[in-house]
């Protein structure tokens, strides 16, 4: 009998951190199947990794704020034949306006997007990683759930819940074989920042907070294959995570009052 072929599912694989991933995977041999809203940035992706690397790259896309993408991408993958070994919970965004000048239809979009999509692919891929004692999860978090929660978003909130999240189920699963990491990058050169409309706001912060996508996702996935359960990539990252940890309460909600973005 031959051994199926590894497959990965990326979310929010057009750009950014996802498509980073994409091309770091297909370099190691892995099928994959690539999720995004914008079909054509999805179609030149997988022909790129196709042609360099001969791998199967199947594509859909989906919009995962709405409730019915989970299950739909999950089925579209059984149908197709791709057993999924590695999921990569990369989709998101962050609001540019503060909770309460928000349209609840947004903020439901953000929540369902980040929080309820991300917990049930999971819940939809681990029966087979299951049964075939093997499986990788990263899940992206940031930076922000180990810093003081700014004024008005629900950003830091989520990022918060996935990171606790994914070091409750590598609890649960890492006796099943399958690992989950919360990845936790800091300020990122993607193209994010273009979208949200942040670039001028982005392009003032110094130079050594940033890094590169490769480098994250490098990191990323050593340390899902290594089993642990948290990642924060870069010196810089790591040097502020451990600084904000002694930090009392009271005093990180002062913070994130003064380091308002809406300011």
């Amino acid at each position: 009998m031959t051994t199926p072929r590894k497959a990965a599912l990326i979310t929010g694989a057009s750009a950014g951190i996802g498509a980073v991933f994409a091309r770091h995977l297909a370099a190691q041999d892995y099928d994959l199947l690539l999720v995004a809203r914008r079909a054509e940035r999805l179609e030149e992706l997988a022909t790129d990794l196709r042609h360099a690397h001969g791998v199967r790259c199947e594509v859909l896309a989906a919009d995962l704020t709405d409730p019915a993408a989970p299950a739909t991408i999950v089925g579209h993958a059984n149908e197709v034949g791709l057993p999924i070994g590695v999921l990569i919970n990369n989709a998101g965004f962050t609001a540019s306006t503060k909770f309460g000048d928000s349209s609840w239809d947004s903020l439901a979009g953000e929540l369902q997007l980040m929080v309820t999509a991300v917990t049930e692919l999971i819940h939809r891929v681990i029966p087979g990683m299951k049964q075939r004692r093997w499986g990788r999860i990263v899940n992206l978090s940031s930076l922000a759930a180990l810093a003081p929660p700014p004024e008005g978003l629900l950003y830091t909130g989520i990022k918060s819940y996935v990171l606790t999240m994914s070091q409750s189920l590598d609890m649960e699963l890492k006796p099943h074989g399958i690992h989950v990491t919360a990845l936790c990058p800091g300020f990122t050169h993607t193209e994010l920042h273009d979208v949200m409309d942040a670039r001028e706001a982005a392009d003032r912060l110094p130079a050594l907070l940033w890094q590169q996508p490769e480098d994250v996702v490098s990191e990323g996935w050593a340390a899902v294959s290594k089993g642990k359960p948290v990642c924060v990539p870069g010196t810089v990252n790591k040097i502020t995570a451990a600084a904000f940890r002694p930090v009392p309460q009271r005093i990180q909600y002062h913070l994130g009052r003064t380091f308002n973005p809406f300011k």
